[in-house]
């Protein structure tokens, strides 16, 4: 196995794939896997199956297609952002928006020794150990055992084990156990922190916590041992893309209305049809709904259309209501928002109307009103962009909070215990 030649820290010097080399595999933005090559194995997906012998040879960000022909996939040299994106979640981490802006707010650069407090999953202990390099060293400590001994074997098998040295051991207890000896120590044991910071030199610390409540605790902590500069930052990313909305007719909008209508008044009784053939121990029809006529097939696969919110190229159905033109009755049942946050884009002095999302219709327009906005009095009707935000599947239910602290040599500044103790023993 070639594994002392690969490294997370760097690339190799040839950039071709070998045996025992780990290789991401990107399948999609929200779809990659890390691979170890192994001659004679195969990997298994939904677009076939891949060779690792096929592998073998080629370099990596290469394009290697299935052997179905249904699909693709590439593959990536394994990095340290790569690594956040595939590892066993065994704690919560940091994502690359958290990291990027620690590293820099730390000064982190090669040659810098840094303790990390709270090993995890690993994900910003491989960025840390990439941005010191060979010269530089991290220490992590980490108090559950079985995550130690995972973290070991995995900085091993990424060539990082002369960068990253790891201990089992609770510092909000025992401290880090070392002296003068780093430039940055993050996370909660500031005490033993300020211990460990190089004394005549300055230094930064950085705290992660999901809650206020550690924050505030942090930050009087931080404090009463002297540091200073203390600053406090949530860091968010968006994604902005944007979509082309087709904008309806009236006809067009009456057709919809009436195919989901009618979807919803056939689902009713078939499912009460349902419950009493099972209450008999009758086995349900499953050719039940092949006796539609083509006009009904055709208005179900409009309606399966407008209800599928996640599809771009669709437009998000404006109301859901009994509406007939005979009729003199209209429900005012509000719609669904596609998604909350679109906002239109038109060009200035347009004469377009209100876009077709739902997002833009109140809560309470009628269905002929929101038809009414869909509507153009003109003969050709332009579809029109719409600018959507997406949030990263990393950042999905994640909030944070980045606390900086600065630290400075003792022969400059005291804390506020030893300012005390100085000023009574003056007394």
């Amino acid at each position: 196995m070639s594994v002392a030649k690969q490294s997370f820290a760097h690339y190799k010097d040839n950039n071709t794939i070998e045996e025992g080399d780990l290789v991401i595999l990107y399948l999609g933005k929200e779809n990659m896997q890390l691979l170890r090559i192994q001659s004679g194995q195969r990997f298994i997906c939904k677009f076939g199956d891949y060779s690792h012998s096929e592998m073998i040879g080629l370099e990596f960000g290469s394009k290697l297609g299935s052997n179905t022909g249904r699909g693709f996939l590439y593959l990536l040299y394994p990095t340290p952002e790569l690594w956040t994106m595939v590892l066993p979640h065994r704690t919560q981490i940091l994502y690359v928006a958290d990291i990027s802006f620690v590293m820099n707010s730390l000064g982190l650069k090669p040659g810098m020794s840094m303790i990390e407090s709270g090993t995890g999953s690993g994900s910003f202990s491989h960025s840390i150990a990439r941005t010191v390099g060979k010269t530089g060293h991290l220490y992590s400590f980490e108090y559950h055992e079985e995550r130690v001994k995972a973290a070991t074997k995995e900085f091993e098998e990424h060539g990082l084990s002369d960068t990253i040295t790891i201990q089992c051991r609770d510092v909000c207890k025992n401290g880090f156990g070392l002296e003068n000896t780093v430039e940055a120590a993050p996370w909660e044991a500031v005490a033993s922190a300020k211990a460990a910071f190089k004394q005549d030199k300055m230094g930064r610390i950085c705290t992660f916590s999901p809650c206020i409540e550690q924050i505030s605790k942090t930050v009087t902590a931080l404090s009463e041992n002297g540091f200073v500069d203390i600053q406090m930052y949530e860091c968010l990313i968006r994604y902005q893309d944007i979509r082309i909305v087709p904008v309806l007719t009236i006809d067009e909008a009456l057709e919809r209305e009436r195919a989901l209508e009618k979807k919803r008044k056939r689902a009713v009784p078939r499912a009460l049809r349902e419950s009493a053939k099972t209450a008999l121990g009758v086995d349900s029809d499953k050719n039940e709904d092949n006796q539609d006529s083509p006009k009904e097939k055709k208005n179900k696969i409009l309606g399966s259309e407008t209800s599928d919110s996640n599809q771009s190229s669709t437009v998000g159905t404006p109301m859901s209501s009994d509406l007939d033109m005979n009729s003199t009755s209209v429900s005012t049942t509000p719609a669904t928002p596609v998604l909350s946050s679109e906002t239109e884009i038109a060009p200035p002095n347009s004469s377009m109307t209100a876009p077709t999302t739902c997002s833009a219709l109140s809560g309470s327009t009628t269905s002929l009103e929101a038809i009414a906005l869909i509507a153009e009095p003109r003969e050709e009707i332009e579809p029109r962009n719409t600018l959507a935000t997406k949030l990263p599947m990393e950042q999905r239910g994640h909030t944070s909070y980045l606390l900086f602290a600065t630290f400075t040599p003792a022969i400059q500044r005291l804390s506020i215990a030893e300012q005390n103790a100085a000023a009574s023993t003056q007394q």
